[in-house]
């Protein structure tokens, strides 16, 4: 039974995750806003009606309190007596009340008949204050609410006499009104708060969705192309950043199945040249068993040569497949000194000549008289001779040729390795240097020699460049730079390359 996936710091995939941090964050952001936006126009509104208010009242009062003055050098009795006319004649009482308080503070009258509760007077102190310090006109402004729940407005005016005082007129209005136009206008700019905060809801549902369903879409394919089905894909629905996430994880998995394919085809074919020779060495090996070192030296000859040429190939082999995992991991070394190309090019193709003849290949290397030094690993660049010169005949049938050829140019090496075999097509050209890839499945090979060749051509700031035309042959150019000399003439020295 197949294991469940569980990927290191992968949850599974919610929309509660981006919508809850979106609740919290850009919604709450929001709503605060709008509730100080609805708090400051409440004030605003309030502020403005109630200023009004005091406005007309200031208005009302300056005429008001100027009738008043006249009796202020007269009498209480006097005062009061005429108060009372000024109180009836008062044109506002339907919309204003007009009280009056004498000398000591004591109602006299109003201008609804009625005794006015008088246990709070905020107004009234506030005016005795400014007359008692003498910091300006002796005036007091206040709103408070009454016993029975009413909401007002007071206005107080202190009369005076040479800075004595001789009474007070005091205007008292009802803001009840004035409050349910406040409330009114504080409901509808709720009522639009509210309407705002639903468009942003369903606006950013709308907008969060379009995340979340394809970010899920995208864990789902993501966590089965890690399971292995490389064949999994996204459809893209939108030319954004999310539909170039979609092409950007198609594009994977098509190179993971890709590489998945190579590296299956790659452990198949090294499976099977690691068998090959394996088992001519067990059967030789068997049959000299039974053999009589005697009578059969012949045969005990030839099968000797069978068994270390095949020992040979696996160790071949085995180095080869060494060499790509130090270059994998980095821990490929080398050690670059000032060599003759020409010595390890020779050894190389010398090395060919007996089999060019057991395999009716012909082997030409046009020789220079002499190239200058490059600066390099001898053994490593032998290995990638000999591997190139290894596939020309690999990919080569009985009655082809193999040519070898070096020049100096430019400041530069060129070594050119041609063969008229099977070639390369158009399409595997442009792979065949990549780790596992293999064009060729009808001819041995693991598939990774040509990879570490040009892995070692770069290593020595060369170039490996592979020209082919299918069922005519291939070149391959590897180009390596001409040493240099330090300064005084004196060669580099030996270094390690990693």
């Amino acid at each position: 039974m197949r294991k469940k996936l569980s990927l290191p710091g992968v949850e599974h995939m919610s929309s509660k995750g981006i919508t809850q941090r979106w609740l919290f964050n850009s919604l709450g952001l929001i709503l605060a806003i709008l509730i100080v936006i609805e708090l400051a126009m409440a004030f605003i509104v309030q502020d403005y009606y109630y200023s009004g208010i005091r406005w007309q009242l200031g208005n009302i009062m300056t005429t008001t309190q100027e009738s008043f003055s006249r009796y202020a050098n007269q009498s209480q009795s006097e005062f009061a007596s005429r108060s009372i006319n000024a109180v009836e004649n008062f044109s506002l009482k339907e919309q204003v009340e007009l009280q009056v308080f004498d000398q000591n503070g004591d109602f006299i009258l109003s201008s609804t008949g009625f005794t006015p509760e008088l246990d709070q007077r905020p107004d009234y102190d506030m005016a005795l204050k400014v007359l008692n310090e003498k910091s300006g006109q002796p005036i007091g402004v206040s709103s408070y609410h009454l016993s029975s729940g009413e909401n007002v407005m007071a206005y107080t005016y202190i009369l005076t006499n040479a800075e004595i005082m001789t009474g007070a007129v005091r205007l008292v209005v009802s803001l009840s009104g004035a409050d349910r136009q406040i409330f009114i206008i504080v409901s509808v700019l709720l009522v639009i708060g509210i309407a705002v905060i639903l468009f942003v809801i369903m606006s950013g549902s709308y907008f969060i969705n379009s995340i979340v369903i394809p970010v899920k879409e995208i864990g789902v394919t993501a966590r089965k192309i890690a399971l292995g089905d490389f064949n999994a894909r996204l459809e893209k629905k939108y030319n954004d950043e999310i539909g170039d996430l979609c092409d950007t994880i198609n594009y994977m998995a098509g190179e993971l199945g890709t590489t998945e394919k190579m590296k299956n085809d790659f452990i198949s074919s090294v499976s099977h040249e690691l068998r090959t020779p394996l088992t001519a060495i067990k059967g030789w090996g068997e049959t000299l068993m039974d053999l009589d070192p005697v009578k059969d030296r012949e045969m005990m000859e030839k099968g000797m040569e069978v068994i270390i040429g095949e020992s040979e190939r696996l160790s071949g082999i085995v180095e080869e497949l060494l060499d790509f995992s130090r270059l994998q991991s980095g821990r490929l070394t080398m050690k670059m000194e000032k060599i003759d190309i020409l010595a390890e090019l020779g050894e190389a193709v010398f090395m060919f000549r007996e089999r060019s003849k057991r395999e009716n290949i012909e082997l030409i290397y046009y020789e220079p008289e002499l190239l200058p030094p490059v600066l390099g690993d001898r053994n490593r660049l032998k290995q990638v001779f000999v591997n190139i010169l290894d596939n020309a005949f690999k990919y080569s049938d009985a009655g082809g040729r193999v040519r070898v050829e070096a020049e100096e140019g430019d400041g530069e090496i060129r070594v050119v390795i041609s063969d008229t075999g099977c070639g390369i097509s158009a399409e595997d050209l442009s792979k065949v240097k990549e780790k596992f890839y293999k064009a060729n499945h009808t001819r041995r090979g693991s598939g990774i020699g040509l990879a570490v060749a040009d892995e070692i051509i770069r290593m020595h700031g060369g170039n490996l460049e592979l020209r082919s035309v299918e069922n005519s042959g291939t070149d391959v150019i590897i180009t390596l730079p001409v040493a240099g000399t330090s300064e005084g003439g004196e060669e580099d020295p030996p270094q390690q390359l990693q």
